[in-house]
């Protein structure tokens, strides 16, 4: 029964991602989060203030990465010199290392809010989630494409 209300949910927020997308996606990934870990009241407590203050630098790096990195792919990778290219790797190795860098130190203190076999299960989730919402994404974008323009 929670399954399909996470599924109905996922699906809501898919077809309604224009407005507000953000934080929807953000509220069905908590839900999730929560039923995945089976977080008692204490741990959820200790649990959500880091973890969302990890996923607002998570956040914050991949709007970096976008600006800095895939807008110059996007402008066309033809225009693209040697120097810009290496710039570009530099740039995307550095981003992916403050990433590594920001979940070290989220399971570092993670590690004494839940349990290790919880961060497991937590990266699990999060890898999951992201999978079942490209999906429903996905399947969304097929239908409105076999429908023809609205």
């Amino acid at each position: 029964m929670k399954k399909l209300f996470f599924i109905f949910l996922l699906a809501t927020v898919t077809i309604n991602a224009q407005d507000g997308k953000h934080e929807k996606i953000k509220a069905l990934k908590t839900a999730y989060i929560t039923e995945k870990l089976a977080l008692t009241s204490s741990e959820a407590e200790k649990f959500w203030p880091v973890y969302n203050r990890y996923e607002e630098k998570f956040h914050d790096l991949r709007k970096k990465e976008k600006s800095e990195i895939f807008q110059k792919l996007r402008n066309g990778l033809d225009n693209l010199n040697e120097t810009e290219a290496n710039n570009l790797i530099d740039k995307s190795l550095s981003l992916e290392s403050e990433e590594l860098e920001l979940r070290k130190q989220m399971i570092t203190e993670l590690r004494n809010v839940i349990s290790p076999k919880k961060i497991i299960i937590l990266k699990k989730a999060e890898d999951d989630f992201k999978r079942e919402l490209l999906d429903r994404y996905r399947q969304s974008k097929g239908e409105k494409g076999s429908k023809g323009p609205k």
